[in-house]
């Protein structure tokens, strides 16, 4: 009875079985011929050895996906790296100041010792596979974190002793409750003499509550970071001069506080249900299964969120949250997963089984330059098997999985299947999308996609040789399918080309990959603002045209009233009697006007709002023509320009702007600096919200100016409203710019 599928399944499983049995003769055989060519070679094969060991294939069950988050420098790559070192998977300890480690690969990570991109890798420990998704601390890369979190069941929030709750954690601590993910903290940098442990403890808390809970307590001997305690089970331990770990006696004067510690862990586990919370107020004793399975579940609801500490550097307090994580933190398993969409529109419920519908989503891609488009997948249902088939419902469009892979930073290890709740890559998926998702043809569905952030800061990029406009537009389109954050658009009325993004930073890293990857120099100018012209009042005026040179003349005599009005277009009417402009010459009319209002006469900007009446005229049998009328219409509209009082307007942009409460006046005086109007001021979760209408040619770079007013912590929305009338002394200002431009 065994379909095709599980036929293939029940043959690797049973040759793998047999190969494992014979395992270790291979093992010695190629071990003697290695030792014999070099010792090189052997350290070569037993590296190769331990690799076949970590493609081994996980349930859903056995799995971690963990999102690590923290404000850039915290240690939140090195803490990765400790955790990928202490697991095996390398075989010495990555460094960010090197820039050698695993998952900061990217040559302008390296440049910069900062994460740009979210890096993944996997790693075993006890029986478990741990996916590690390391995201970028720096705001600009906020869209990284997103796509990590869409696809992570918990995270681990690094901390750093002695900077505290920095403006990262605080965005981390609010991502993560908005999305509902469980999440551990990490406090970082114990070994620096000037971390205090407990202050950090205390300011978690009062921004997060009483469910941050210690699970361990850091050894201090005069200053220095020692060793640690174990709440849970009571034990202590400390480092010798080697750096291992050896378990010690618990010091006097932390017992008291053990104590707390570990009522509050007890309290926490009695709450997880009605059954222990009796047994609790009978003071009933726990086994050690009821304590496992209540912290996991108060984890897993975000009532308990349980604080680690240690060095990354210096690998302690690496295997006691390693330990944590595989005990503690929830698998696919036992994570909800958001409902799949059929075509017809009805909700398919999906959990983490090998035999549910395939449903993968693709939540980010890579164009590798060798291997072409690498597309991150977590399997939240079903199986992929290497080179099979898959659809995706929103290209419509059928792919193959082929050279599926566990991802390990830079590197990849080659799988057959890749089972529900891990997550994988695929490679060239042509038409796949970061947000699309894989399922089977005769099983479509579509997972909810990534929400990313707005990109706020819009910048003008040029070429420093001319010409090359159209390879920056083919370099960032390529790099739009790494981060869907980054937009690209040609402003019809400045002919510019302008880029948008979350920072200066992201759009700094993006002219640098323009010119490493795609052999083109760029600059980031501000942008040129889109103003308009407008008259003020009606006029009645002539425009004639009248040439004669030796043969046939020209000859067109118009007389238009202009008026201004509230629409956008020119509105061209005509009231001619008496046949003094032939019908024949209104579309010459009309076209003249139309063309000559594109550049109006106070600085070549377009003209709106204006209506224009043809009611009177002349022209001659011989030596009218449509030319001619198109030249009168445009020198009608130059003296209607003169006459009726232009002014300039511009564009009025409402900015929607997110603060914490005791930057508000600094925003509101900011606002009125910038000729803002404050709209409206809400308060929600601590922050106020307000409202206001701003002139663009104000908002020049303002992603950059409010994060230095809010320290990072504030963030804004931004889309056009309408135009206004600039005041005088302004549009004088414009002009004489305007001018310049031209000069130049």
């Amino acid at each position: 009875n065994f379909s095709k599928k599980g036929l293939k399944k029940a043959l690797l499983l049973n040759c793998t079985i047999i190969l494992n049995k014979f395992r270790f003769i291979f093992v010695i055989i190629y071990s003697i011929i290695s030792f014999v060519c070099s010792s090189a070679k052997r350290d070569e094969l037993i590296i190769k050895f331990m690799e076949v060991e970590t493609m081994r294939e996980f349930k859903a069950q056995d799995i971690r996906n963990i999102a690590v988050l923290g404000h850039s420098g915290s240690g939140k790559t090195s803490f990765c790296e400790a955790v990928l070192y202490r697991a095996g998977v390398t075989k010495r300890l990555g460094s960010v100041d090197e820039s050698n480690t695993v998952m900061d690969y990217s040559s302008e990570e390296k440049q910069r010792n900062i994460s740009i991109n979210l890096g993944v890798a996997a790693m075993e420990w006890q029986d478990t596979k741990v996916n590690l998704i390391d995201t970028p601390g720096d705001f600009d890369f906020l869209g990284e974190v997103n796509e990590a979190l869409r696809v992570a069941d918990s995270a681990i929030v690094v901390l750093s002793g002695r900077s505290g709750v920095t403006v990262g954690a605080e965005k981390a601590f609010r991502f993560l409750n908005r999305e509902n993910i469980p999440y551990a903290i990490f406090i970082n940098k114990l070994d620096d003499e000037v971390a205090d442990f407990a202050k950090t403890v205390v300011q978690v808390r009062e921004y997060i509550g009483r469910s941050a809970t210690q699970m361990m307590l850091p050894i201090k001997e005069n200053g220095h970071y020692t060793g640690y305690i174990d709440v849970l089970n009571k034990k202590a331990y400390t480092y010798n001069d080697d750096n291992v770990r050896e378990e010690c006696d618990i010091p006097e004067d932390m017992k008291a506080d053990l104590e707390v510690q570990y009522n509050n862990l007890i309290e926490q586990v009695a709450e997880s249900s009605d059954e222990l919370l009796e047994k609790y107020f009978m003071e009933e004793e726990f086994t050690d299964e009821e304590i496992a399975q209540g912290l996991k579940d108060r984890i897993s609801s975000g009532h308990l969120i349980p604080i680690w500490g240690g060095s990354v550097t210096q690998l302690r307090g690496i295997r006691f949250s390693m330990n944590r994580i595989v005990n503690n933190m929830p698998s696919p398993a036992s994570t909800n997963i958001e409902p799949a969409i059929k075509p017809d529109g009805t909700a398919v419920e999906l959990t983490a089984d090998d035999d549910g519908p395939t449903a993968g989503l693709i939540f980010k891609t890579y164009a590798d330059p060798y291997v072409g488009k690498i597309s991150f997948v977590r399997l939240f249902s079903g199986t992929i098997d290497n080179n099979q088939d898959l659809w995706n419902e929103k290209r419509q469009a059928s792919d193959r999985a082929a050279g599926l892979s566990i991802p390990q930073g830079a590197e990849q290890l080659s799988v057959d299947t890749l089972h529900a709740g891990d997550i994988g890559i695929i490679t060239k998926l042509e038409d796949a999308q970061t947000g699309d998702t894989l399922s089977e043809k005769d099983q479509p569905l579509e997972l909810p996609g990534i929400v990313f952030p707005a990109s706020p800061l819009v910048l003008a990029i040029y070429p420093e040789e001319k010409g090359e406009e159209d390879k920056i537009a083919l370099g960032i389109a390529k790099m739009q399918a790494e981060d869907p954050t980054i937009k690209l658009e040609q402003n019809k009325e400045t002919g510019e080309m302008l880029v948008a993004g979350l920072g200066e930073l992201q759009l700094n890293v993006l002219v640098s990959k323009l010119e490493n990857f795609y052999d083109v120099k760029a600059e980031l100018r501000s942008p040129k603002v889109p103003y308009r012209e407008k008259i003020a009042k009606p006029v009645k005026v002539q425009g004639k045209y009248k040439k004669q040179s030796g043969g046939h003349g020209q000859y067109g005599d118009v007389w238009i009233e202009f008026s201004p009005y509230d629409g956008e277009d020119l509105v061209f009417e005509e009231e001619i009697f008496g046949g003094a402009v032939p019908k024949t010459y209104f579309p010459a009319v009309e076209k003249g006007l139309r063309e000559a209002s594109q550049k109006g006469s106070l600085a070549d900007y377009p003209v709106v709002g204006l209506k224009a009446n043809l009611v009177d005229g002349s022209y001659h049998d011989v030596d009218s023509s449509e030319l001619a009328f198109q030249i009168a219409a445009s020198m009608a509209f130059r003296k209607a320009m003169e006459q009726a009082g232009a002014y300039l307007l511009e564009p009025i942009y409402k900015i929607v702007i997110h603060v914490p409460e005791d930057d508000l006046g600094n925003i509101m005086s900011d606002i009125s600096r910038r000729r803002g109007r404050i709209q409206g001021i809400d308060q929600k979760a601590g922050m106020s919200i307000v409202s206001a209408l701003v002139p663009l040619s104000e908002l020049d770079r303002y992603a950059t100016d409010l994060r230095a007013m809010t320290q990072g912590r504030g963030w804004y929305d931004i889309e056009f409203n309408s135009y206004e009338r600039m005041p005088e002394d302004m549009k004088e200002r414009v002009i004489e710019a305007r001018q310049q431009e031209d000069e130049d």
